[in-house]
């Protein structure tokens, strides 16, 4: 377990890595880190699995103000562990996710005081004018102390949670595990709720209930609903710029027209 939970840390490590480099938040999404997880820990399939079905929860929730949401990378990398080490139901493991989030994030709201107390240290450095250092200093402090917390957390919660946490299900009766299930898949539609709920208007619900007849009375898989949904987007998006290339060579012509006009008139 102590193997496996510095694989799970490197795993955090590399996404926070990238996107921070990278100034690219993608990594860090759990349809980047569970299959980096599931690799790590020598399952990639599970990690793929659950990598769509955590992105599909978590998708809708972002930072808004001074709202603190359920950390989406940790508690990936943790639910990849938790099903893959104990061999229990993915559904079981998309169960937990979400508490483990808001767990991961109450614990990284600790952290925030004792960074702020730093300011006047890095204040201090920009002020002797030497950047050189002051980039080095803050890329290792990112690198290491900015998610330590962070990655202690996942360690203690790999090495020596997984295990507890199984045998406490395993305790559990039956349709308390069948509840569990039902409740991974009520999370799925929890999620693209919340992101529907910012994204939709007329012209993207015809989509919707496409896909919604499509997968239940038509019975096709996720794959071909996105090559279809694709070929959709591909479709619009050629047709719109056609019809601005239009509207531009057609706003061209009128002015070339009036142009002549003055000319002819002068």
């Amino acid at each position: 377990m102590i193997q496996n939970a510095l694989l799970c840390v490197l795993a955090y490590w590399i996404c926070q890595t990238v996107d921070s480099l990278l100034s690219w938040q993608t990594f860090s999404r759990p349809i980047v880190a569970a299959p980096l997880a599931g690799l790590l820990l020598g399952d990639p399939a599970t990690g793929i699995i659950m990598g769509a079905s955590l992105e599909s929860i978590f998708m809708g929730i972002s930072a808004i103000g001074g709202s603190v949401p359920a950390d989406a990378l940790t508690s990936s990398i943790i639910a990849v562990a938790f099903t893959v080490l104990t061999g229990t139901s993915i559904e079981e493991g998309l169960a937990i996710a979400m508490p483990i989030g808001t767990l991961m994030a109450t614990f990284a709201s600790f952290a925030t005081p004792l960074f702020a107390a730093l300011s006047p240290y890095w204040e201090e450095q920009v002020v002797k004018d030497n950047m050189k250092a002051f980039k080095v200093k803050t890329f290792l402090f990112q690198f290491t102390l900015g998610r330590g917390l962070q990655m202690i957390v996942l360690f203690f919660a790999v090495a020596y949670g997984t295990t507890a946490l199984n045998n406490l299900l395993a305790s559990l009766p039956v349709w308390v595990s069948s509840g569990l299930g039902a409740a991974s898949g009520m999370m799925t539609g929890v999620g693209y709720a919340i992101l529907l709920s910012m994204l939709w208007n007329k012209e993207v619900g015809c989509f919707f209930f496409l896909g919604f007849v499509l997968s239940k009375y038509l019975g096709m898989d996720s794959l071909s609903i996105a090559i279809v949904g694709v070929v959709f987007a591909i479709t619009m998006f050629y047709i719109d710029k056609k019809f601005i290339d239009l509207k531009s060579a057609y706003a061209d012509g009128k002015a070339e027209i009036k142009k002549s006009n003055e000319e002819d008139f002068f």
